[in-house]
């Protein structure tokens, strides 16, 4: 019989409520025998308290307890006591005290679960994503979530403070498929026709500003039909920002101001600002990537100075041909074996890079295949160049640009990671901003936009639109985290012709730019003002302040990476009812 009482939360339970009466409902965690006592642990999302159950107590409570087995659901209603000298568990939030049951109900069994509900389980994440509802039970799951949960209403609280309003936009819209690949709906009421997933709010929220809304924010969901890794997911969230009346000095500070807000107030952390603010350029010159981690050093540097009058023909024929020579200093290598020294080589060659040379700086001396072509004094100025120390080891790409950011970038982070270099519990987030507007796509023969085709060109720029298109800068910005890029947005385009000449760049006619775009190039003709936001994956927010490696812990129910809900078991088959409903015919024999 159920005791009405105010319920309290098993992990807030202290001293002071010693001598109460309370009712707790949870799951047991477990259950011991002890002597004729019944100990039982009872969880719920606050955290565990003992219950004690003594064979003297009223009715059939403890005859009940006996019955209890891990993951049950009670109901219990009892009284709080301090627990006996010697046996409290300083371990535990509430192991001061334990709860002396009165009345014991079972308001549901259960099966034992395949895992134990305890926190770094070892246990398939197959089996763990197939029972979610028992993955997420466990403590360090419902921290995530807690943490998620604060996250959002931090944002939520602080944009709201800043004069924002949050408006949804459409699930459900017109296919544009520029980039990565829509989920496609199928209409019933107009056969043939299809909506499209949102892949970001992008052009609803542009026209909100034309719109005169000035200020929007929207947590968002979105959906990319695309390949999958442990940081993506077919679909995410987003928070999704815009603003009237802006230019990048005017966003940045408020984004700094509001992530400052998150890191204090949910992991203690204090986020210096203003944050470092890196150009494109400078990123790809430094670090190799335009994501950079600076919590260590290690940075690529250029060489072609010194190495443009020595013997070495890879490197001189590398420059004659227009390309790079670049360099990293890797403290502590020398004593590096040949077989690891051959494995970065083919490391470096997944990044496009011919090869890898190298100079040994051993206590014994200089040792480095291409050490004959350079004379002492090339290779000492080369030395200092790289700050190379006893001990250490020289690093050298030669190639096209792009292809030595990536090789020694990466190599970068490789080495950082099997020396150690990377701190722990530093949170480094920094700007990179200027990026290009356009780049070349090889394969299509075509220019893309690099972050996407709505991005305002720098003002000064804008004439080199019809000349130079590959030199024109973007009024674009990524807000990058410890080598993740966290979100990214830009300065839009507001008018329609600089918008349509857009278009035209990327190969659209203005056939096809009207098909596609045409309700957003009209609202530009009805007096749209400068507009620029951004977006901040939530999802991957939230997996960088909890130190998860994967992005499906961080979230409820995620899907593999072969885009499955093992779960549900969706994707799923559907009846011909509905498939004739929709007026479609599948090409599937079953």
């Amino acid at each position: 019989m159920t005791v009405f009482a105010e319920r309290i939360e098993a992990g807030k339970i202290g001293i002071q409520q010693a001598g109460n009466k309370v009712r707790l409902l949870g799951w047991v965690q477990r259950r011991r025998d002890h002597g004729g006592l019944i100990f039982v642990d009872l969880r719920d999302r606050s955290g565990l308290v003992q219950v004690v159950f003594d064979p003297e107590m009223p009715g059939n409570g403890f005859a009940l307890a006996e019955r209890l087995r891990s993951e049950f659901v009670v109901s219990i209603y009892g009284t709080v006591r301090t627990r006996p000298e010697g046996t409290v568990n300083k371990n535990l939030a509430t192991g001061a005290i334990e709860v002396a049951a009165e009345t014991l109900e079972i308001l549901n069994g259960a099966l034992t679960p395949p895992f134990y509900i305890l926190d770094n389980v070892d246990v398939d994440e197959t089996v763990r994503l197939k029972h979610r509802y028992l993955d997420l039970r466990r403590p360090e799951m419902q921290n995530v979530f807690q943490t998620r949960h604060r996250v959002t209403q931090i944002m939520r609280n602080y944009l709201d403070s800043k004069g924002f309003w949050e408006i949804e936009t459409p699930m459900l819209q017109k296919s544009s498929p520029e980039g990565a690949r829509d989920f496609l709906v199928p209409s019933r009421i107009h056969p043939g026709e299809f909506y499209a997933l949102p892949q970001s709010p992008q052009i609803f929220k542009q026209i909100l500003m034309v719109s005169g809304m000035e200020k929007y924010f929207q947590i968002a969901r979105c959906f990319r039909d695309e390949d999958l890794r442990a940081d993506r997911q077919p679909e995410f969230t987003q928070l999704d920002i815009e603003m009237s009346f802006v230019e990048i000095a005017d966003i940045l500070p408020i984004m700094e101001e509001m992530l400052a807000k998150i890191f204090e107030e949910t992991i203690g952390q204090t986020i210096a600002r203003p944050l470092l603010c890196l150009t494109y350029r400078e990123a790809m010159e430094r670090f190799g990537s335009d994501k950079p981690d600076t919590r260590f050093g290690m940075e690529l540097v250029d060489v072609a100075d010194l190495v443009a009058g020595s013997s070495f023909k890879v490197f001189t024929d590398t420059l004659a041909n227009g390309g790079r020579v670049k360099g990293i200093c890797a403290p502590g290598c020398a004593g590096m074996p040949r077989r690891e020294l051959d494995d970065l080589v083919k490391y470096v060659n997944t990044y496009g890079a011919k090869g890898l040379a190298y100079i040994v700086l051993g206590a014994e001396g200089i040792k480095s295949p291409i050490a004959k072509f350079f004379s002492e004094e090339q290779m000492d100025l080369l030395i200092k160049r790289l700050g190379g120390q006893s001990g250490d080891i020289l690093f050298f790409v030669a190639d096209k640009p792009q292809v030595v950011a990536d090789a020694l970038g990466h190599l970068r982070l490789e080495l950082a990671q099997r020396l150690g270099l990377i701190p722990e519990g530093q949170f480094n987030l920094l700007w990179v901003t200027e990026f290009p507007l356009l780049e070349y796509d090889e394969t299509e023969k075509r220019y893309v936009a690099m972050h996407h085709m709505f991005t305002a060109p720098m003002d000064e720029d804008l004439p080199l639109l019809a000349t130079e298109p590959l030199q024109v800068r973007a009024k674009a910005y990524d807000i990058v985290l410890n080598g993740m890029e966290l979100g990214g947005g830009s300065v839009r385009i507001h008018r329609r012709e600089v918008q349509e000449q857009m278009f035209s760049l990327i190969g659209l006619t203005k056939e096809e730019a009207v098909d596609k775009f045409g309700y957003l190039l009209d609202a530009f003709e009805y007096g749209t003002p400068p507009h620029g936001g951004l977006a901040f994956g939530l999802d991957r927010l939230i997996m960088l302040l909890t130190n998860r490696e994967n992005i499906r812990d961080v979230i409820a129910f995620p899907k593999t990476q072969s885009a499955s809900c093992l779960l549900s078991h969706a994707p799923s088959a559907v009846s011909d009812k509905q498939l004739k409903e929709l007026h479609i015919r599948t090409n599937n024999p079953s």
